[in-house]
């Protein structure tokens, strides 16, 4: 069978509320994030894996609150008393270790966020008391943070992780082909996105549609 060249296509990402599948796995993160005006002290850890929907959470909120969302290694260069004049998204927050202008801007903008009344969101993959961050002051403030954790997904969230996954890239999988990828797939959001953009590079070389035939194969294919 002729093969085709494949292309890295633009990928939509929906980061809608309604786009945004809940399960017992993030239940309790989703609920923190709706109530978001009885944050203690105003601020939150968001913590969870590659994948677990820590950005989309992040524009959830960001939509409900009117935050802005920034990345944690563009702190440093931001304007944080115009960033602290409403509330703030900070994400991947444990990425800047060992950055010392980076933690600097984030604990002023903590500071001066919480004094002016805003609301803070912070994600990361791990809580904060492992992050080796080395200005004691951001660490000590980051380990009196409330946090919420992302578990690991169940089958069900492992499945709708999935159909988003192909939907962002605008494919429509046949429908046997998520309970067979739930059963086959390392239980993790990383092994979720892996194959979706395997199945998807497959499917356009050889012209084939995605069923599970194709995933079989890719799947029996890594156990050779």
């Amino acid at each position: 069978m002729a093969r085709q060249l494949s292309f890295d296509l633009p990928v939509r990402t929906a980061l809608g509320r309604a786009d945004f599948f809940v399960s017992s796995a993030n239940a309790t993160a989703v609920a923190m994030i709706e109530g978001w005006r009885t944050w203690p002290a105003r601020k939150l850890v968001l913590v969870g894996p590659r994948g677990a929907g820590k950005t989309h959470l992040a524009h959830v909120w960001a939509a409900q609150s009117g935050a802005r969302i920034i990345p944690a290694r563009d702190v440093a260069a931001a304007d944080i008393p115009a960033l602290a004049e409403g509330p703030v998204a900070v994400e991947d927050c444990d990425t800047i270790a060992g950055d010392r202008a980076a933690e600097d801007a984030l604990f002023h903008l903590h500071n001066l966020a919480l004094a002016e009344g805003q609301s803070l969101l912070f994600t990361a993959t791990a809580a904060p008391n492992h992050w080796p961050l080395a200005l004691p002051d951001l660490a000590s403030r980051m380990q009196g943070t409330p946090t919420v954790q992302i578990a690991p997904p169940d089958d069900e969230l492992l499945m709708a992780v999935m159909m988003k996954l192909f939907s962002d890239r605008q494919l429509s999988p046949a429908p046997q082909v998520l309970p067979y990828l739930t059963r086959r797939i390392d239980r993790s959001f990383d092994a979720a996105r892996d194959i979706v953009e395997r199945l998807d590079a497959a499917a356009l070389e050889h012209r084939r549609p995605i069923n599970t035939t194709l995933a079989r194969d890719l799947l029996d294919n890594d156990d050779t």
